[in-house]
């Protein structure tokens, strides 16, 4: 018996649904919201002792002073392995080249003498960035969130991360050694809704932010919806996934290895492949057997690529599976057909896509360049990953002198009229009038 259903779309007419043919992991934010709002409750009155009580409860240590101290900071990269710090290094300088190439430059419109508008870029002030530390420790997301923050110009970043038992009670050494590659020396030893909370309410030693970034589990994803709007958020980004459009060109050892790498992350982790080959399918099949008997977190993979999240789909052709995995909008599309390259620019709705054999989805959620903060559950097909652009907001900057507003003065006027709001037509002409 196969690890991973099939679905068989080959004979779907136009009337099916592709979106509602491949279902996601059930992962209901409304259910866990009554929780995770007397959480937020906590958080807000009574601040400091909630935090602690919480990490203690969640987490299963009492940490007093939930901020780390900065030379613990610097002695966890002291005391880093020389390989991995290479290895950090390599990624955040890729990821400082994308991000460089990404910021945008004001845009001045001169719509005529003495009339001019500038959409101008401004970054958020302060911000919060969260990490997770739950199944693993994801030091990669310390980079993909600080790098694009600090490209973009954000003056002040704190970052939070839940407290390690095994460290006493400190955030996770790894993670803390990235913090001081990148010269982040506010972390916070507090995970989950709490750290949310916390940087929406200014609580305890952590003051106010402006925006909050960073995956999470769904408490941390829950928390960001019930306090969006008191502060600003990236995504509502759910568990992880990955689809794979596929021809009988696809090496079935690479298809199998990049969907084990997803599936590695959650039991909730979705793993789709969508392929015209039923030889690809099949050879699939047998080579998840093979490779998830040797990987590590063999109880997890299984899990996830049993899930109702995960599967191979069958379809006609590459022009049907293309739609298939548009309608899908996977947080990460691998294509791995011929041309693809001419496929993968097809794609309309996709958080990142990998082009070709060589280069997986593991490739990007630590060396690419590219970020992997990205929307997940079919949000795809209408927001975006992680960029410089998250971390600032335009402004537009309205420059006139009396003679170019003269110039439309009797425009703005008519319009105030047509929208019976007389002050405002008033205010233009107490000007023009003199």
């Amino acid at each position: 018996m196969s690890l991973i259903r099939r679905i068989d779309l080959r004979d779907a007419d136009a009337s099916v649904d592709y979106r509602a043919a491949v279902p996601r992991a059930d992962f209901d934010i409304e259910a866990a919201v009554p929780a995770v709002h007397a959480i937020c409750e906590e958080v807000r009155t009574r601040g400091l002792d909630a935090l602690v009580d919480f990490g203690e409860k969640f987490d299963g240590v009492r940490v007093e002073d939930v901020r780390v101290a900065p030379e613990a900071i610097q002695a966890a990269l002291e005391q880093l392995d020389s390989d991995i710090r290479a290895g950090l290094e390599e990624s955040i300088r890729r990821l400082r080249a994308t991000c460089a190439n990404e910021l945008e430059q004001d845009a001045v419109t001169d719509l005529g003498p003495g009339a001019r508008v500038t959409h101008r870029k401004v970054p958020v002030g302060r911000v919060g960035l969260y990490v997770p530390g739950g199944l693993a420790p994801l030091v990669s997301s310390v980079l993909m969130n600080t790098v694009p923050a600090q490209t973009a110009g954000v003056e002040s970043i704190a970052l939070a991360s839940p407290p390690q038992k095994e460290f006493g009670g400190s955030v996770h050494p790894t993670i803390l050694a990235a913090c001081a590659l990148l010269g982040v020396d506010e972390v916070y030893a507090v995970g989950g809704a709490q750290a949310i909370a916390m940087f929406a309410y200014g609580v305890g030693p952590c003051q106010k932010v402006d925006l909050v970034t960073g995956p999470g589990n769904i408490w941390v994803v829950t928390a960001k919806r019930i306090l969006k709007g008191l502060v600003g958020i990236d995504s509502e980004a759910g568990p992880t996934e990955i689809a794979i459009l596929a021809d009988d060109t696809a090496d079935a050892a690479y298809v199998a290895a990049d969907l084990i790498s997803q599936a590695e992350h959650d039991p909730l982790a979705a793993s789709v492949l969508v392929t015209t080959s039923e030889r690809l399918a099949a050879d699939v099949e047998v080579e998840l057997d093979k490779q998830v008997a040797a990987t590590k977190h063999v109880e997890r993979i299984t899990t996830s690529l049993a899930g109702q999240q995960s599967g191979i789909v069958l379809v006609r052709d590459l022009e049907q599976g293309l739609a298939v995995v548009d309608a899908y909008a996977a947080e990460h599309l691998e294509i791995h057909t011929e041309d693809a390259a001419a496929w993968a620019a097809r794609v309309r709705n996709a958080g990142a896509i990998f082009v070709g054999p060589h280069a997986p989805v593991s490739l990007g959620d630590y060396c690419a360049g590219s970020n992997h903060v990205l929307p997940t559950a079919g949000c795809a097909c209408h927001s975006s990953g992680l960029s410089v652009r998250a971390f600032t907001k335009s402004v537009h900057v309205v420059e006139y002198s009396q003679e170019g507003l003269a110039e439309v003065a009797d425009h703005v006027v008519t319009l105030a009229e047509a929208e019976d709001l007389p002050g405002h037509g008033a205010a233009i002409t107490v000007r023009v009038s003199r």
